[in-house]
């Protein structure tokens, strides 16, 4: 995992997305997700890429089931876009690297 992505739990999840001072892309992942497994290069690519302007983080919902359902996490992939403390967008189910992009582009302005 690349180490510009942060690993989010329920103990870290309010500090590191809610308020924090860069927009944030929550990656809701699970190790039996084979669409997520393929979007993790796309993932640590784009932080590269956005380093500075957008926060990447990864949460793994079969170590945090409870925090998931609370964020209404019901299907992966999913990736929620924060800003300021709030979730502006998400992306679920099938998507790539331009929605991917896209999102974030719209967000950081």
């Amino acid at each position: 995992m690349a180490g510009n992505i942060i690993e989010l739990n329920k103990d870290n999840f309010e500090e590191e997305v809610l308020k924090s001072e860069l927009p944030v892309l929550v990656d809701f992942w699970g190790p039996r997700c084979v669409p997520c497994m393929g979007l993790m290069p796309v993932v640590e690519e784009l932080a590269e890429i956005y380093a500075g302007k957008m926060k990447f983080t990864k949460l793994n919902t079969a170590e945090n089931r409870r925090l998931a359902i609370q964020l209404k996490v019901m299907s992966l992939p999913t990736f929620q876009f924060y800003k300021n403390g709030e979730l502006v967008d998400q992306l679920q189910g099938n998507f790539g690297r331009e929605e991917i992009e896209e999102k974030i582009r719209a967000i950081i302005g």
